[in-house]
């Protein structure tokens, strides 16, 4: 039996970071989707369908809270791992009451995103 992919929304606007992660998330067997910002991500959720989204708390578009807070609204079960950096765990504690599975610093090891992903899938 084959094993089915893990679908995930990777969202960023850091395009060269995002780049980097959803090739070697690929190489990793992951099925990764990417969005440079909170409307694309939006727009993408809404044709697709995710196991998991991994959504950067700092975006040029939208606040991450906003965006998680649509997601949580589209799809309600489906799991969302924030990602910060600049010293914004608050935020990102934030998100976590706002419905996010967890969160992690940036820049986060490849293992431990993937590890939460896995926790955040099995639920």
């Amino acid at each position: 039996m084959t094993e089915v992919p893990i679908r995930v929304l990777l969202v960023d606007d850091e395009l060269g970071f995002l780049d980097v992660l959803a090739k070697r998330m690929g190489k990793r067997g992951y099925a990764v989707t990417t969005a440079g910002s909170g409307a694309e991500s939006i727009r993408v959720l809404r044709d697709h369908d995710f196991d998991v989204a991994v959504l950067d708390l700092k975006l040029d578009d939208m606040d991450g809270i906003e965006v998680l807070q649509i997601m949580k609204k589209m799809v309600p079960d489906m799991p969302v791992i924030m990602l910060t950096g600049h010293g914004s765990e608050k935020a990102a504690r934030e998100g976590v009451k706002s419905g996010a599975f967890d969160y992690l610093l940036k820049p986060c090891d490849l293992d431990d995103l993937l590890d939460k992903i896995g926790q955040a899938v099995a639920g």
